[in-house]
Formats: C-alpha cells, sequence, structure tokens
C-alpha cells in the first residue's frame, strides 16, 4: 500500500481548533461568590456633597464668601508674592472697598455741588474706571493676567488707602492747623506706598520683564489720584 494512513497525531495534517472552542461549556456555580464592587464609595459621594455648593445654606454661603474675602485682606496687609487673589479672584472685596471711600470722602452739606467735594458717583467712577484702564493697560503690554484678576488685585490693594481715609477724618475732628496736616500728610505717603507695594507684588510677576515698568506706571498714577483725594479732603 503506497498511500499509508497518517497517524491523527501529526502536526501537519492535524485539523485546526476554533481558538475559543469548549468555552461554552464552561459554567460558574451559583455557589461562587463574585467579589469587587460596583456602586460609587461612599467616601467619594461625600467628598462630592461637600464640594457643592447648591445644597449648603445661604448663612454658609455668605461666611464662606466673608472668610474669603478676609484673607485676602490680610494678603494685602501683609504684601508677600502669592497667587491668592490671582487664583480665587472676586470682585465683592473692591465693591465694598470702593463704597466705603466713595462714603467717606462725601462731606456734610446737603448739596455737595456747593461744598466742591468729590460727589459718590465721581469717586465711583474714578476708581473703576482706573482700574479698567489699567488693566487694558496690562494687557497690550503682554501680560498673562486675566482682565477680572487685574481688577481684583487693584481693588483689594486700595484697603491701605480706605484706612488712610479713616484716620484723616479722624484727625479732622481735632483742631485744625500745620501738625494736622502734617499728620494726614504723613499717613497717606505711607499707605500710598503701601497700596504701591502690594499690587506690585501680585502684577509684577504677570507682565513681561522690559516692559515692567510701563506696568507699573498707571498703577502709580492710580493710586496718586486717589491719595490726592484724601488729602485734600476737608470737611465743611
Amino acid at each position: 500500500m503506497a498511500e499509508a494512513a497518517e497517524s491523527p497525531g501529526d502536526p501537519g495534517t492535524a485539523t485546526p481548533r476554533p481558538l475559543f472552542a469548549g468555552l461554552s461549556d464552561i459554567s460558574i456555580s451559583q455557589d461562587i461568590p463574585v467579589e469587587g464592587e460596583i456602586t460609587i464609595p461612599m467616601r467619594s459621594r461625600i467628598r462630592e456633597f461637600d464640594s457643592s455648593t447648591l445644597n449648603e445654606s445661604v448663612q454658609n454661603t455668605i461666611m464662606r464668601d466673608l472668610k474669603a474675602v478676609g484673607k485676602k485682606f490680610m494678603h494685602v496687609l501683609y504684601p508677600r508674592k502669592s497667587n491668592t487673589l490671582l487664583r480665587d479672584w472676586d470682585l465683592w472685596g473692591p465693591l465694598i472697598l470702593c463704597v466705603t471711600l466713595a462714603l467717606m470722602l462725601q462731606r456734610g452739606s446737603v448739596d455737595s455741588e456747593k461744598d466742591g467735594g468729590p460727589q459718590f458717583a465721581e469717586v465711583f467712577v474714578i476708581v473703576w474706571f482706573g482700574a479698567v484702564t489699567i488693566t487694558l493697560n496690562s494687557k497690550l503690554l503682554g501680560g498673562n493676567i486675566s482682565f477680572f484678576q487685574s481688577l481684583c488685585v487693584l481693588g483689594y490693594c486700595i484697603l491701605p488707602l480706605t484706612v488712610a481715609m479713616l484716620v484723616c477724618r479722624l484727625v479732622l475732628l481735632t483742631e485744625p492747623g500745620p501738625i494736622n496736616f502734617m499728620v494726614r500728610l504723613f499717613v497717606v505717603i505711607v499707605m500710598f506706598a503701601w497700596s504701591i507695594v502690594a499690587s506690585t507684588a501680585f502684577l509684577a510677576d504677570s507682565q513681561p520683564p522690559n516692559r515692567k515698568a510701563l506696568a507699573v506706571y498707571p498703577v502709580f498714577l492710580f493710586y496718586f489720584v486717589i491719595s490726592w483725594m484724601i488729602l485734600t479732603f476737608t470737611p465743611q
């Protein structure tokens, strides 16, 4: 016999079996427990619930915002290089300071046009128009700070000048004279320098190295105008 039957074990002639053959015969016993969880862990739920502000009360929201404003005030009183004002920016603090400063710059006369003092709207416009102008100048110079971040820093750095206005109001309650003026001049100069140092500490790094002087100069003029308004203020 020339043609011999080939052995079934010969690899050359073995019939290839399907790759997943026999898997259908495998069954999992119901007695074997299935390990693992497919639900969201409770800690993740609690963390997501705590980070959400939709379920907190109005009182908690107000207290949280007030604490944030207070922390930014402390950063201005103790100026140091920090990105807190830039990262967590808000306009509540600048609005409070602007309204407070405008109210303290009002004289006791019913008609403020006759006594020559700045009206509330005038102070409000000067502060916010100046801040917007400085912000646009910073963006045109190539600064890497956003519009509202710059407004936040400039507004919060009015805090020293607001304190200067409060001190000047108290000094003006005493007898007028050259000593009175010298005390007010010293307070305004110190707080003016404080505002400059605080604002540049936050804004200097956001400007190109060769254009920092062009960005700081408008800031100097901005706080100088406010300081001049405070120094020249006299009650009726």
